[in-house]
C-alpha cells in the first residue's frame, strides 16, 4: 500500500475540535481562497466555486447597505463570523466606502490563523482609508462572541461555517449570532442534497472522499498523499429554522444553486457558450426563483440562504 500522511482531525473532545478544524484550513492556505472566492483581484466577478449562490448573497447584503446609505446612517458595523480569507469584509467595506459611509467598523474572525493572515494582507490598502477600522481576530465561533448586544448591523456567517459546528453548540452559536445583531443576519449552510464538496478545495483535489451522514463525519484522500477526516453536518432548511427562529425573525430561508452548478458546462468538455445560450440562463434563473422555497427542492440547493432580523426591525 502507498505510505500516506494521515491528519485525523476528529471531534473527540470539545477542546480539540477548533485546533482539528483551524489545521485543515491552514494547510489549504491561498488554494481555499482561489477555491473558494476565485481571482482575490476580481472581487466582484465571482468567480469561485460558489459563483451563482455568492451573486445572490451579494445582491442581498449590497441592498441593505444601499438602504443604509440612502437612509442617511453614517456609521455601519459589520461582523463575518469565520470570515476565512476576508473576501466578504473586502466586498462590504469597499461597497459601503463608495456609498459615502463615513465610519466603517467591520471586524472578522477565524479559527484558522493562516487564513486570518491572508486576511490581513488582502486588505492592507482598505485598512488605510479614512474612517475605515477593519481587523481580523482568531476566534472560536462555539465560544460567547464578544460583542455587545444589538451592535452589529450586518452579521455575516457564510460558506458553511455552521456546518463545522458541532451538534452540541449549534443552538448556542445560533443564538449568539441573534443576539448580537441590531440589523441584518445573513446565514448560509451547506445542505444535506447538496452537490459533493470537501470544503478545503475543490473535489479534484481529492482522488476519494466519503462523508458519513450516520456520523457527521467526512473523510478526504487527497492527490498529494494526505488523509483528512472531520466532523460535518449537512442541513436540512428546517434545522436552520429550529435553530434562529428561537431568537431572531427569519424573513427569507431559501435555496440557493439548485440547479446552475448542475448545468454549468466545463471548458474541458463543453464548447464555448453563444448568444444563443442567453435565452437558456434566463429559463434556468426563473428555475431557481420558482423552487428556491420549494419543500421537495430546497435541501438539494448547494447551500441555503437564511436573512433574518430583530423583531424591532421586521416591525418598522
Amino acid at each position: 500500500m502507498q505510505a500516506r500522511t494521515i491528519l485525523k482531525l476528529r471531534v473527540a473532545q470539545d477542546a480539540h475540535v477548533a485546533n482539528d478544524i483551524a489545521h485543515a484550513y491552514d494547510r489549504a492556505g491561498a488554494r481555499y481562497l482561489d477555491y473558494a472566492d476565485g481571482a482575490p483581484a476580481d472581487l466582484f466577478d465571482f468567480g469561485g466555486g460558489y459563483c451563482y449562490g455568492d451573486r445572490r448573497v451579494w445582491q442581498a447584503i449590497e441592498a441593505k447597505l444601499v438602504a443604509f446609505a440612502e437612509a442617511g446612517q453614517q456609521r455601519l458595523t459589520v461582523l463575518d463570523a469565520g470570515c476565512g480569507p476576508g473576501t466578504w469584509l473586502r466586498r462590504i467595506v469597499t461597497r459601503a466606502h463608495l456609498l459615502g459611509i463615513r465610519e466603517i467598523s467591520a471586524t472578522g474572525f477565524d479559527i484558522s490563523g493562516e487564513q486570518i493572515a491572508i486576511a490581513r494582507l488582502q486588505t492592507s490598502a482598505l485598512r488605510q482609508l479614512p474612517g475605515v477600522s477593519l481587523r481580523f481576530e482568531e476566534r472560536d465561533l462555539v465560544t460567547p462572541l464578544t460583542e455587545d448586544d444589538a451592535s452589529v448591523d450586518l452579521c455575516l456567517c457564510l460558506n458553511g461555517v455552521l456546518n463545522h459546528v458541532s451538534a452540541a453548540h449549534r443552538a448556542s452559536v445560533a443564538a449568539e449570532l441573534a443576539r448580537v445583531t441590531t440589523g441584518k443576519l445573513f446565514v448560509t449552510v451547506r445542505t444535506c442534497g447538496s452537490p459533493p464538496s470537501i470544503f478545503i478545495d475543490r473535489v479534484d483535489a481529492a482522488t476519494d472522499f466519503h462523508h458519513d451522514g450516520g456520523t457527521d463525519r467526512l473523510e478526504i484522500e487527497l492527490r498529494d498523499g494526505h488523509h483528512v477526516e472531520f466532523d460535518l453536518h449537512l442541513f436540512h432548511a428546517g434545522e436552520v429554522r429550529s435553530l434562529f427562529a428561537p431568537h431572531i425573525d427569519i424573513a427569507r430561508l431559501s435555496g440557493l444553486d439548485i440547479f446552475h452548478s448542475r448545468f454549468a458546462p466545463d471548458p474541458r468538455w463543453n464548447p464555448a457558450e453563444d448568444a444563443k445560450d442567453a435565452a437558456f440562463h434566463h429559463d434556468l434563473e426563473l428555475l431557481e426563483q420558482t423552487y428556491a422555497v420549494d419543500p421537495h427542492f430546497i435541501d438539494h440547493a448547494t447551500h441555503v440562504l437564511m436573512i433574518a432580523e430583530p423583531q424591532q426591525v421586521m416591525e418598522r
